[in-house]
């Protein structure tokens, strides 16, 4: 009897749980159904609600500064017209947005992905990477974005461009881009600028959002020409308008030795060491980041095209440029590699903006051989006094050298080409002075514990040697007897003067 008992209550035990969870089912599929519903009807309505074209003027792509080819709008482009307005005038629902910004909002948070929202990102250059930049800026959140750039959408563009296909040959790279990127975020306002970048337009393009008056959170260069790249730095530099500067993708082919760098110690990109040394001329050492290669030309490695001998007989080759002052080579590019930079350049913007931690991995080795060269100039000054002074060891304590990290990077690498003046050899370089010095170089501000002692030294007065001929360098002729003459041939100081008037340049803005 116990037994039969016990068995009735357990089966109505387990036809409990039985109606509990299928309840439960039931409950749950009823309001993933509504979600899903309500979903799909705002999606309905959204679609059903952008007019149709028919019998109505074919909706226009932004005008700019100087129209190009544009081909017919198609159907598609029609529907993504109408949308765009549509969604520009607020006209969008925004939890559709937030729906496809989730992931973004998830790893930025509420607050970063607002930020992001709200601002307003002007991409100089709209080539492979600048066309990678906005098109992962739009669809990341950003609201506003003024593209500049002067060229049209070529079929040796297409290896490289984010957005655009043969039906945009023709067309201004900013208008194609305009064109694609309302196809998957019409919410986005486009500004246009078919223009060449330089510094007399400079206060125009760089200037702030003309309907609302916000100035631009970030600049993005993505120029591949030194003169426009140089003056837009500068402007920014000196306007402190946050920047970011992409460096050469051409030549390219390793993704994993692209860099995020100040520009004062991005070395070994061609791009960026003539940017950088052209930045110093004007004043500017650091506080521009930069993305750069690490990578170095080698055999069988692409580099850039020479022209055809018969192009040159037929006299200037600058009338074979596109406009003024802009490359006539042929630059090889690997379809990838602009994009990694763009996608990188992007992602510094995104991170910045947002206010999420950046923690970059600075490049090895660098620093620490800087470091290195700058206490060997500190040592070396120190001997020098000595024997010219003929004063104590103890004369020498707390003597400081007038010559920063970043100034040892310029000299070895912008001025000398990371290799000795002396024989060329690339390794265990070391900077030392060139003359012996005929006037006291010691000076020396204040007294007793507040006494300053600093070399009086040049930057002009430096060389690059190896640590071993800078050894024998110092003992020969700074400390010695011998004169240049005597230890160098004609070719060696020669070159070296010719690089000390280089460097006086530099040291005027110094």
């Amino acid at each position: 009897m116990s037994s039969f008992l016990s068995n009735s209550t357990n089966q109505s035990k387990l036809q409990l749980a039985t109606v509990a969870l299928a309840s439960a089912a039931v409950t749950a599929g009823a309001i993933y159904g509504y979600q899903q519903s309500r979903h799909g009807e705002r999606l309905n309505r959204l679609k059903k609600s952008i007019p149709s074209s028919a019998g109505e003027a074919e909706p226009e792509l932004q005008k700019v500064t100087r129209q190009g080819p544009v081909p017919k709008l198609d159907k598609e482009d029609e529907h993504n017209q109408a949308l765009a307005h549509r969604a520009q005038n607020g006209d969008f629902d925004d939890e559709l947005i937030l729906e496809q910004l989730a992931r973004n909002r998830v790893f930025l948070g509420d607050e970063g992905l607002a930020k992001l929202r709200n601002s307003f990102v002007v991409i100089v250059g709209c080539g492979g990477v600048g066309s990678h930049a906005a098109t992962t800026l739009a669809r990341s959140g950003v609201s506003k974005l003024r593209l500049i750039d002067f060229d049209q959408v070529t079929l040796s563009s297409l290896n490289r461009h984010a957005v655009a296909t043969l039906a945009d040959v023709g067309m201004p790279k900013v208008q194609c881009l305009q064109r694609r990127l309302i196809a998957i975020t019409p919410w986005v306002r486009f500004d246009l600028r078919l223009q060449k970048f330089d510094g007399s337009v400079a206060p125009e393009l760089l200037g702030a959002w003309e309907k609302d008056g916000q100035k631009p959170d970030f600049v993005i260069d993505a120029i591949d020409n030194i003169d426009s790249k140089v003056e837009l730095l500068k402007y920014c530099y000196d306007n402190n308008l946050p920047v970011i500067s992409s460096m050469g993708a051409g030549t390219k082919s390793d993704p994993t030795r692209i860099m995020v760098g100040d520009i004062g110690t991005s070395t070994d990109d061609g791009l960026s060491r003539a940017t950088r040394r052209r930045l110093k001329l004007l004043g500017v050492t650091s506080g521009i980041p930069v993305v750069y290669s690490t990578e170095k030309m080698g055999e069988g490695k692409a580099a850039l095209l020479p022209l055809p001998e018969d192009e040159f007989k037929k006299g200037d080759v600058g009338d074979l440029a596109a406009l003024p002052d802009f490359r006539v080579r042929i630059l090889p590019v690997l379809g990838t590699m602009p994009a990694v930079f763009g996608y990188t350049v992007a992602n510094h913007v995104i991170l910045k903006i947002s206010g999420y931690p950046l923690d970059y991995i600075p490049q090895k080795g660098r620093d620490k051989m800087y470091d290195g060269i700058q206490a060997f100039v500190q040592a070396s000054e120190e001997k020098i006094i000595r024997a010219v002074t003929g004063g104590p060891r103890e004369l020498c304590i707390g003597l400081k050298v007038p010559i920063q990290p970043c100034e040892v990077a310029f000299l070895v690498e912008d001025i000398y080409k990371a290799k000795s003046a002396v024989t060329g050899i690339p390794t265990k370089l070391v900077l030392i002075r060139w003359q012996k010095p005929t006037r006291d170089i010691l000076i020396r501000i204040g007294e007793g514990a507040d006494e300053q002692k600093s070399s009086d030294l040049k930057l002009s007065e430096l060389v690059c040697m190896t640590k071993e001929e800078a050894t024998r360098h110092q003992k020969e002729v700074l400390l010695g007897e011998k004169t240049l003459e005597e230890l160098y041939d004609a070719e060696v100081i020669e070159k070296v003067a010719k690089r000390q008037e280089e460097i006086k340049l530099y040291e005027k803005y110094r």
